[in-house]
């Protein structure tokens, strides 16, 4: 069935109304006098707060930006403004408010209660265990867990401001690569010369003109386009829909069927997880052995086909990978898997594929796989055919405006070197000083005595939570900053509450890809209970150590948000579009053209990608000189540590997708959480003859379990999976009874810490086997959402003792040296993810063909661009 804007919205209005109260306002609606509506934006949309007395009451959508606000928007951004689970006022962990100086019993985190203290005695704190671990252990023993900017769409993110702050005392370890993409995003800068998967793609005009077939592979655009890195607007949602009614022809490579394969009416194959490389090398080996392959293509566009081919017809190892070959290890049929390459190579075909499928075992060989493929079709840089990693993201598909989006304060060079892969964050605790590498460059892990976490729930990122939690308790002091009694508040020694974006000014863009708008992100309401913004935090943290005046650069928030809208291309003057609360940006003409790679496919000498050979790369001799195990230097199937090919009796595999109503684990604590919840407890979506052959039925409560840990969900019955494979949607908060359970269905008590290989550390969340049983001894209701409990105390901590002037004397200070006008420009322009990355850690060639796609949205003019290029230059890897 079709969706329409006008189902849609009726949908949403009716779910509005019958919920507590009035949430959701008509875009027609006017109000009187005693009532304010204010613009305001967020990763679920932009909109209008409807306040009165003071409080908010209510969303107005903005429907001429917006033709589909989700209910995220319309219900949960009011539901968690006023949730139970906000954090009033800063609070410490009992045994650390007890004894500061001594034992702190890191092994009762998440067990004991919290103590309520006032804001003095949380900086006072706060600045203790930063200037007692600088002064004894230096400034590489705090670890910056802030991984990151997905906590609020704005530019002045936690994450950004933590860093700006450490940075200036001495800087901080801190995390590297992302849990979303880590595998492809350093493979493919090897065999393509750019990230790709956070790269525009093809314009939506040209795949309507030219598209034929429409290969989804793990990729599901309606759901992950439903939030942005910065505003979602739903701008791809009516041209998908119409891609469908054109008669354009979607095929989805899945194990279950999905909500965008129900839109567009999709032909769903379901592959066993994890083995689309396979797939794709049989496919390949067809186009080949049936002499359908472009060679004239290989020769001009690619390098290393003669290596490839002696892996797909078996010269290298005895085996021809062979659709018969592929058909036992897919689950796919023989037939069914020449008919998909027959498909491909004679129709105009785009393939879509998501980052799901490298979140695994090998991760780094599927999207590889995929791109050999597609160039031995002939296909990439042709108008509507090739390979994409970002359809799903960022309404990938719409043409970009070219035009420089306003940039959040400059989080500065960090003087810390130390880098660690996401992934590794419990190795590292358990293994301080251990050698490892990443992307073929040697590193060694940081003595961690301190994680600073602002504006992310590491509790619920990490994978192997009981690993995690265990390794926490080699760490002094953990300090979580944020607006929710999230898993990592409660995990924390020092909690200290920010705001949420309602509760101060900030500013934001439209588009990740198109950037055609920029929103005002106006203060809506006082600050909930006694939270702070972040920039006020860091800033209290920044007069105690001695560089308060280069933390804020002499600017008030509104004087920042003002220079960074006016080193924009915003059409109107800062006042104007203040009061307005939007910018349009005009795009140009030439942009509904756009096709990814057709620069270098129409001129590969002019426009060489930015690889060794300039080609595409279908085997890299970067990569095999690595001598990396479990990465070789071309795409080849490897069985994953755990597939339901060598699942045991009983087991299934467990993925773990994102959720409908959630971005990650934000919404939650939420009404629209109902959607994913049974029994108060996050969904395992089982197909029905999974249930019944253990007993599950529709609404039971089930344990999920193995060697890893244990999880309670509650059970959906679904006919559209696969048997043998269970979804639990990742992001549910963490509550553990007492026998180590989660009772509320956090999927990460399953999934294993184990990196997808050596050469990207990244995570292989996605290869994961348990087993499920109906649960018949739930210890209590999920309380994830439920506040621990707060004690008041007795007596107020010895401030004196902290010896504070003495700690703040040795370390404070702005050790921050000088920097060229390059230097600056690249650490001020790469400051909204989780931390600039240090220029050694790509190649100038590699980072030729990042900054090419990055550029766009860094607000740096021609000649800015050069002097960052000139400086990563002089420090990029050699």
């Amino acid at each position: 069935m079709a969706i329409s804007r006008r189902h849609f919205l009726k949908a949403s209005l009716a779910s509005a109304f019958a919920a507590q109260g009035l949430t959701l306002f008509p875009a027609s609606k006017v109000f009187a006098d005693d009532t304010q509506v204010i613009h305001h934006a967020s990763h679920y949309g932009p909109f209008k707060a409807v306040v009165k007395n003071g409080k908010l009451i209510g969303i107005q959508p903005i429907n001429d930006i917006d033709e589909f606000p989700t209910e995220m928007l319309t219900k949960g951004v009011l539901g968690r403004t006023y949730s139970d689970t906000r954090i009033m006022y800063p609070m410490v962990r009992k045994s650390f408010y007890d004894n500061p100086l001594g034992d702190h019993k890191p092994e009762l985190r998440g067990k004991e209660p919290f103590v309520r203290v006032d804001w003095k005695t949380a900086i006072a704190l706060t600045s203790y265990a930063i200037a007692k671990t600088i002064q004894e252990h230096g400034n590489e023993a705090i670890f910056s867990s802030s991984y990151g900017g997905w906590s609020h769409s704005g530019l002045m993110r936690p994450q950004t401001l933590q860093g700006r702050f450490f940075n200036l005392i001495g800087g901080q370890s801190s995390c590297s690569g992302d849990y979303s993409a880590g595998a492809s995003e350093v493979i493919l800068p090897h065999i393509i010369g750019d990230l790709e998967v956070y790269s525009p793609q093809t314009a939506w005009e040209v795949i309507g003109k030219n598209t034929q077939v429409f290969i989804f592979v793990g990729c599901d655009p309606f759901k992950t386009n439903r939030i942005e890195f910065t505003v979602a607007d739903h701008q791809m949602h009516q041209h998908w829909l119409d891609f469908a009614k054109k008669g354009i022809k979607f095929i989805s490579i899945n194990p279950q069927k999905t909500y965008s394969d129900n839109h567009l009416d999709s032909e769903v194959i379901h592959i066993r997880p994890g083995t689309d490389t396979a797939l794709f090398t049989a496919m390949s080996y067809h186009l080949y052995s049936s002499k359908q392959h472009d060679q004239a293509y290989l020769d001009k566009y690619t390098t290393g086909f003669d290596k490839y081919l002696a892996y797909l017809d078996g010269s290298e190892d005895g085996i021809k990978k062979t659709p018969e070959w592929a058909a036992a290890i897919t689950g796919l049929s023989t037939a069914q898997i020449i008919e998909l390459a027959e498909i491909m190579v004679t129709k105009r075909t785009q393939i879509a594929a998501g980052w799901s499928l490298q979140r695994a075992d090998h991760g780094e060989m599927i999207h590889w796989a995929i791109i050999n493929f597609t160039a031995m079709a002939g296909k990439i840089g042709k108008p509507g055919v090739g390979c994409g990693f970002s359809w799903h993201y960022g309404c990938g598909g719409m043409p970009q405006s070219g035009t420089r989006m306003p940039i959040g304060l400059s989080q500065g060079r960090n003087p810390v070197t130390k880098t660690v892969p996401v992934v590794l964050i419990s190795e590292m605790l358990n293994n301080p000083g251990k050698a490892f590498s990443r992307d073929g460059s040697p590193k060694t892990f940081p003595d961690t005595k301190l994680i600073y976490n602002s504006g992310n729930n590491l509790m619920s990122h990490q994978q192997n939570t009981n690993e995690l939690i265990k390794a926490l308790e080699k760490v002094d002091t953990v300090i979580c900053q944020d607006p929710w009694w999230c898993a990592s508040s409660r995990y924390a020694d020092i909690v200290l509450p920010s705001t949420t974006t309602l509760e101060r000014n900030d500013m934001s863009s439209g588009g990740t890809y198109s950037n055609n708008k920029i929103y005002a992100m106006k203060q809506v309401i006082e600050p909930v209970g006694e939270s702070l913004d972040d920039y006020e935090i860091f800033s209290r943290l920044a007069f105690m150590f001695n560089v308060h005046d280069q933390y804020t650069g002499g600017k008030t928030m509104m004087e920042h948000l003002r220079h960074s809208y006016e080193n924009s291309d915003g059409p109107d003057d800062f006042n104007t579009f203040w009061n307005n609360g939007i910018s349009h940006l005009a795009t140009p003409k030439a942009a509904d053209a756009y096709v990814r790679h057709a620069d270098f496919y129409q001129n590969p000498n002019k426009h060489p990608l930015h690889t060794p050979s300039g080609k595409i790369e279908l085997y890299s001799s970067t990569i095999d000189a690595f001598n990396i195990a479990d990465c070789p230097g071309m795409p080849k199937w490897m069985p994953p540590f755990e597939w339901l090919g060598n699942a045991k009796e009983g087991q299934v595999q467990v993925l773990s997708p994102h959720p409908w109503m959630r971005l990650h684990s934000q919404m939650a604590n939420t009404e629209v959480n109902s959607h994913e919840s049974v029994a108060g407890r996050q969904i395992a979506m089982i197909n029905a003859a999974d249930a019944k052959e253990r007993g599950v039925k529709e609404g039971d409560i089930i344990e999920v379990y193995n060697d890893r840990g244990i999880t309670l969900c509650g059970a959906k019955i679904i006919a559209d999976c696969m048997p043998g494979v269970i979804y639990i949607h990742e992001g549910a908060w963490l509550q553990l009874d007492d026998k180590g359970r989660c009772n509320s269905g956090s999927i990460n008590m399953l999934t294993s810490s184990k990196p997808c290989s050596g050469l990207s550390q990244a995570t292989s969340a996605n290869t994961c086997l348990a087993y499920f049983k109906k649960c018949t001894d739930p210890q209590s209701e999920n309380l994830a959402y439920t506040p621990p409990k707060i004690m008041t105390a007795k007596n107020a901590v010895d401030i004196w003792s902290l010896q504070l002037g003495t700690r703040l004397k040795a370390v404070s200070g702005n050790k921050k040296g000088t920097q060229s006008k390059g230097e600056t420009l690249f650490y001020g322009s790469c400051s909204l993810c989780h931390a600039s990355p240090h220029p050694d850690e790509y190649t100038i060639n590699q980072w030729k063909g990042i900054t090419k796609s990055m550029f766009p949205r860094s607000g740096l003019n021609a000649a800015d661009q050069k002097l960052v290029l000139e400086y990563l230059d002089k420090h990029a890897k050699k």
